[in-house]
C-alpha cells in the first residue's frame, strides 16, 4: 500500500490536503521514534506535561492536553507503572491527585525529545534551516491567525 494515498490533481494542490499528508508523516515519523523508547504519543505528551506543569492535579492536567479524564487516569497509570511520574495526594486539596515528574521520568523525557528532535529533523530534512525556520512561522500562523511569531494576538 502507498505511503501517500491516491488523490485526484485538484486534492494534490489543496493547503488542508498537504498539511494533513504532512501531519500525518510527521506523526508516523515521531510515533516510530517514540517506540524506540517504548512510549507511545499520548504517554510522550502527558510526561512532558507533568515535567512542565508539575506538580499538577491530574483533572488539571487532562484539561492542559485535551485528553478525556478517563484516558488520563490510564495514561497516568501507564506512567506511574514504569516508575515516570508519581501521584500523590495534592497538598491544596486531599481529594485531588498531584502528578509529578520523577527523576526517572526526566532521563526518559530527555531521551524522548532526542528522538522528536532527530524525527522532525528528518520530517523536515529538504529544507534549509531558513526554509524551516520560515516553515514554522508561516504554520503557526495557519495554526493560529492573528498571532505573531511569539504567538501572541495582534489584540494584545
Amino acid at each position: 500500500m502507498p505511503e501517500t494515498p491516491y488523490a485526484p490533481t485538484r486534492i494534490r494542490s489543496l493547503p488542508s490536503w498537504l498539511l494533513g499528508r504532512a501531519a500525518a508523516r510527521g506523526h508516523r515519523l515521531v510515533a516510530e521514534a517514540l517506540a524506540e523508547e517504548g512510549m507511545r504519543m499520548m504517554h510522550h505528551a502527558v510526561l512532558s506535561a507533568v515535567g512542565e506543569l508539575g506538580p499538577v492535579s491530574q483533572a488539571e492536567l487532562g484539561r492542559s492536553v485535551g485528553i478525556d479524564p478517563k484516558d488520563m487516569v490510564a495514561v497516568v497509570n501507564d506512567l506511574q507503572a514504569d516508575g515516570l511520574v508519581t501521584r500523590t495526594p495534592d497538598p491544596k486539596d486531599r481529594r485531588k491527585n498531584a502528578v509529578e515528574i520523577s527523576a526517572a521520568g526526566r532521563c526518559r523525557l530527555r531521551r524522548t525529545e532526542e528522538l522528536g528532535d532527530r524525527a522532525n529533523d528528518e520530517l523536515t530534512a529538504g529544507l534549509t534551516p531558513a526554509e524551516r525556520e520560515q516553515l514554522m512561522a508561516l504554520l503557526a500562523r495557519v495554526v493560529e491567525p492573528g498571532a505573531d511569531s511569539k504567538g501572541e494576538t495582534e489584540a494584545g
